[in-house]
């Protein structure tokens, strides 16, 4: 193969590499049920959306089904009504009982199901959002809330799988991330840091210099008086 030949050939590859990539990115990521906001906070009430894209060009939505996991149930869970949809609630006796506001919780909330009524599907091109208030929240690393999605053409895509660090699933589903309580200092505790004189007012004689400081002040001014007082001239010369 002559230079010129070789130096083609390169360019060609490059070139189909390139094709190839541009392709790839202007491939669009497959919409899935997903949970707005993604975080919520050990013990409180968190309201939670449900936002269902109809992926469908032929078919709409005609029903969502969201299971609430059994171990990490929710003492309350209560939904608000969406306009054009039957909701219903099921709830389940609880192995464990748990405590909310000093009363023991027997049951909790096992799955949600909204159905929509003929003029209120989800189109295509189309997405609606589901509202739920859901609390005290459990504690746990996360909540995880399978889906399924039904079509008036009778498929039913199960939003369920798991997602994976470093790994893609083609159905995932919703995640709710849980985050620990903030640590909170005791009014006692901070009494003490007060007390101790810290705080740079305190410690600065109540002027909001700290004591360190002050006293680099001071040497700083009387080294400037020093040096002054021994460049002036005596009395009588010029």
């Amino acid at each position: 193969m002559t230079i010129g030949a070789r130096a083609r050939w390169r360019a060609g590859v490059v070139t189909v590499a390139a094709a190839a990539m541009i392709g790839l990115s202007a491939v669009p990521a497959a919409a899935h049920v997903t949970v707005n906001p993604k975080e919520a906070t050990v013990g409180g009430y968190a309201r939670l959306t449900f936002r269902v894209p109809n992926e469908k060009d032929a078919a709409s939505t005609v029903k969502v089904e969201v299971a609430l996991p059994e171990d990490a149930p929710f003492a309350s869970v209560s939904v608000k009504p969406t306009p054009g949809w039957t909701v219903v609630v099921e709830k389940r006796k609880l192995t464990t009982p748990i405590k909310s506001h000093d009363r023991e919780i027997t049951e909790a909330a096992s799955k949600i199901t909204w159905t929509a009524d003929a003029a209120s599907a989800v189109k295509p091109g189309q997405f609606q959002e589901f509202d739920v208030s859901a609390g005290p929240v459990p504690e746990v690393s996360q909540v995880v809330f399978k889906a399924l999605q039904t079509y008036s053409d009778g498929e039913v895509v199960r939003w369920i799988e798991e997602p994976k660090p470093g790994a893609e699933v083609e159905h995932p589903a919703p995640v709710l991330k849980v985050l620990p309580k903030a640590a909170v200092a005791s009014p006692a505790a901070a009494g003490s840091n007060s007390a101790s004189g810290d705080t740079p007012a305190s410690s600065g004689g109540g002027n909001g210099w700290p004591l360190g400081l002050s006293i680099a002040a001071l040497v700083v001014a009387l080294a400037a008086l020093g040096l002054a007082l021994r460049g002036k001239p005596a009395a009588g010369q010029s």
